[in-house]
């Protein structure tokens, strides 16, 4: 299986009203819309509650690529960059 093929058949590419995570904007709310990753990380981001149906908040972000701090089922969870690059968002 190609590493970036989950659910989606390759990386993120801009569709309508789509943001990935790490470009929400600090309190921005929306809903996931797929996990564009190998199965390790959709089976820990899914641990986390991370799943696509799910209403995410981004809560914080540090700069430079830091962490992603992200609320869902009013649970507070932080996750790297790169992660947050490679979960795919519906704002709103």
């Amino acid at each position: 299986m190609h590493r970036f093929m989950h659910r989606s058949g390759g990386r993120f590419k801009p569709g309508e009203n789509q943001l990935t995570l790490a470009q929400l904007k600090n309190g921005q709310s929306g809903t996931v819309i797929e996990i564009q990753g190998g199965r390790r990380m959709v089976d820990r981001l899914n641990a986390l509650g991370i799943i696509p149906g799910k209403k995410i908040t981004k809560t914080s972000a540090m700069l430079m690529r830091g962490p992603v701090t992200v609320e869902v089922d009013r649970v507070e969870v932080a996750i790297g960059f790169g992660m947050a690059s490679r979960v795919v968002i519906k704002p709103g």
